[in-house]
């Protein structure tokens, strides 16, 4: 049984669940945990979507610094792609995703939150990625998922600075997507993920999928994936039902069952 992360499921909705006090400090074998996390959210049929959670007080407080300190150049080379790894994991969950904020999300901590789909924060959270401040850059996707999310410009000041980010400016540059009171956070990012119970599953992985790899690739490689995806869904149950409700009742009414 994983120590510092639990994935508990309730009614569709799954939550990755960080439990390392005092901060969510992220360690080798909490990166690890999460990775498993993750491929379980993955392959559970009864998960619809997927919440990433930190606890009430702090969402991640970052790397675990004195487990960096104690590390090689050598020791890094080798761990470094499972570091960037388990966080992608996280990404690759074929599911709607959100990261629930609360307190901090903070170098390592940020970047596990940039692999959700959405981001939902308290009224008095701080994030960042303060990674130069310890003489380093973000090592697990801080650099290329910021960049990609917010544009290169804004994303170098953030990591250029290691500043600290409040609510209303990670509002309006658009690394989060929600800002609520911070006992409502998870509630809000639960009442989002409850959308999609019962929802045509399939087609949500193929948008996902086209929305992701598109990004990876110029415009006309992301259009063939586009098609390749689109034409996919028409092997499904889930089309012919979604549009034989839809001729037949309006839309918004049919039962999906992810086949």
């Amino acid at each position: 049984m994983a120590e510092f992360v639990r994935f508990e499921v309730e009614a569709g909705i799954g939550t990755i669940r960080l439990d390392r006090p005092p901060v969510n400090a992220l360690n080798k074998q909490m990166q690890e945990e999460i990775r498993a996390a993750a491929h379980e959210a993955t392959e559970r049929d009864d998960v619809a979507a997927v919440i990433i959670y930190g606890g009430e007080k702090t969402f991640a407080g970052g790397a675990d610094v004195k487990e960096f300190a104690a590390m090689s150049y050598a020791d890094m080379l080798d761990r470094a792609p499972g570091l960037s790894s388990s966080l992608s994991s996280v990404a690759e969950i074929p599911k709607p995703t959100v990261a629930a904020i609360t307190g901090y999300a903070l170098g390592g901590g940020l970047e596990l939150a940039l692999a959700a789909d959405r981001r939902i924060i308290g009224d008095n959270v701080k994030v960042g990625q303060p990674e130069i401040l310890l003489g380093i850059i973000p090592g697990a996707g801080g650099t290329q998922r910021l960049a990609r999310l917010i544009g290169p410009s804004k994303a170098k000041d953030l990591v250029y600075t290691g500043r600290f980010v409040k609510p209303d400016e990670a509002l309006s540059l658009g690394i989060v997507d929600e800002v609520v009171a911070p006992d409502d956070v998870y509630r809000a990012a639960r009442g989002w993920a409850e959308q999609f119970v019962g929802g045509a599953s399939r087609a949500l992985a193929a948008a996902k999928a086209a929305i992701d790899g598109g990004l990876d690739n110029d415009l006309a490689s992301g259009l063939k994936l586009e098609s390749h995806l689109f034409a996919g869904l028409f092997a499904t149950e889930d089309r012919t039902e979604g549009m034989r409700s839809f001729i037949e009742n309006g839309p918004g009414k049919a039962t999906f069952t992810g086949k």
